[in-house]
């Protein structure tokens, strides 16, 4: 699945029941491009574990912090809207073994990475919110 905004190949994930409203939409998965880092809903996506490296070292290659990460991601557009939301995933992404304010700065260090957001803004608003 190519991302609709850049047209890179994303990283297609399935997102867990208990993470499905941090997405919007019904769909039982997400995809992340590893260029802009947008996150659509995927109505198919694949059994087995996501393969996260696409984006570099920054990002945590485990399931239980990749994906709430990622989720994570998709929704810094809006940090008002999505406030608790933002919140929950934050904490998870930390009791999987990951700093997420980490990830957020290397991530907006690559060069490779051109987000509509930035992050380095959002990561002191994180940091607010915490």
């Amino acid at each position: 699945m190519n991302c609709p905004e850049c047209g890179t190949e994303t990283v297609v994930f399935t997102v867990d029941p208990d993470l499905r409203e941090c997405l919007p939409g019904e769909e039982p998965g997400a995809a992340l491009c590893p260029r802009c880092l947008a996150v659509r809903p995927a109505a198919d996506p694949p059994t087995g574990d996501p393969d996260f490296s696409q984006l570099g070292d920054a990002f945590p290659s485990n399931v239980e912090a990749g994906v709430p990460m990622a989720l994570l991601l998709g929704l810094l557009s809006s940090l008002a809207l999505y406030r608790e939301e933002i919140a929950a995933l934050l904490e998870r992404v930390e009791r999987a073994g990951t700093d997420p304010l980490l990830v957020i700065d290397r991530l907006a260090g690559d060069p490779s990475i051109d987000s509509d957001v930035d992050l380095g803004r959002r990561r002191h608003q994180l940091e607010q919110l915490l």
